[in-house]
């Protein structure tokens, strides 16, 4: 094994850092900019069972450190994804893909977790209950714990792959929502998507996205999420992916430092679509600055 070799769920990943959801396409978009197979691997964007359109523009705006949207899950849906997308991508990474799934019901989720199952290059599954940019879905099954679980054993019902469970920072007490997903099944937990947060314009005293509220991302975040992860790392025994304003390779030690067992990389990669890149060729120096021999070490190291 690398020094920064990781094992989620099963998998060895070359380096831990992973794209997230919704900020690196459906991968091949990037490789005509890197290798993207440099990469751990990536969570492609977030698939429904229908095709959806998503929310009425503008529904991204620049924020102080970060960014707010509302892009409501746009994708070509489920069927697609497999038919169309997937080949693609096949031609450019050649190695295990995380595939994001949302859902409406628990049907969907189940429905669209068992077609994206069969398919060869897909190494986990990563369940959305935690998207704050829809309605009738998405964060409704990951702010209650019953919730969250009855989603968990509905995909484990249909599974063969790892299942790991996206959260939703807009709770309470995140644990309980991490301990439910676990005690339903779930192999790992990733977490946290976006903050809930509005901007207004001044000058036309309106939103400044049609949808009105969004997810906030970036470096702002960061705090909230590594106080989040090191919670969830405490609560669980199965591995945890942390996410939330990561944007250096100091920021994914940290964040493994809290316990995660590999991180993702959000909206840096639309500030640079580089950004995942660097971060993998800057860790072996920010290792050997802070004396790590390897990431194998560091969890929960704090």
């Amino acid at each position: 094994m690398g020094r920064l070799t990781v094992n989620l769920c099963g998998i060895e990943l070359d380096n831990p850092v992973i794209p997230a959801s919704g900020t690196f396409g459906f991968g091949y978009e990037f490789a005509q900019w890197y290798d993207i197979n440099c990469l751990g691997t990536f969570s492609f964007k977030g698939t429904t069972r229908e095709p959806r359109f998503g929310n009425p523009t503008p529904r991204i705006a620049e924020c102080p450190a970060g960014m707010i949207n509302a892009v409501g899950l746009q994708n070509p849906g489920v069927e697609k994804v497999i038919s169309e997308e997937l080949p693609k991508l096949k031609e450019v990474f050649h190695k295990k893909v995380m595939a994001n799934v949302s859902g409406f019901s628990v049907e969907d989720y189940a429905y669209s977790c068992e077609k994206l199952d069969a398919e060869e290059q897909v190494g986990w599954l990563e369940v959305n209950i935690s998207c704050p940019n829809v309605h009738g879905g998405g964060m409704s099954f990951g702010t209650d714990p019953k919730a969250a679980a009855e989603v968990t054993r509905a995909v484990k019902r249909v599974a063969t792959k790892p299942v790991i469970m996206k959260l939703s920072p807009n709770v309470t007490d995140i644990t309980e929502i991490a301990k439910a997903c676990e005690d339903a099944g779930a192999d790992g937990i990733s977490l946290i998507n976006t903050l809930q947060g509005m901007r207004i314009n001044l000058k036309t005293r309106k939103p400044v996205i049609k949808n009105v509220m969004g997810g906030v991302s970036g470096p702002a975040v960061f705090p909230i999420a590594l106080r989040m992860v090191w919670q969830v790392c405490r609560a669980v025994k199965i591995p945890v992916i942390g996410m939330g304003g990561i944007a250096s390779a100091e920021d994914a030690l940290e964040m493994m430092m809290a316990g995660a067992t590999a991180v993702e990389v959000g909206a840096a990669n639309l500030a640079d679509p580089y950004a995942s890149k660097k971060i993998i060729e800057d860790l072996p120096a920010a290792m050997d600055q802070y004396r790590i021999q390897s990431l194998g070490e560091l969890k929960g190291d704090c």
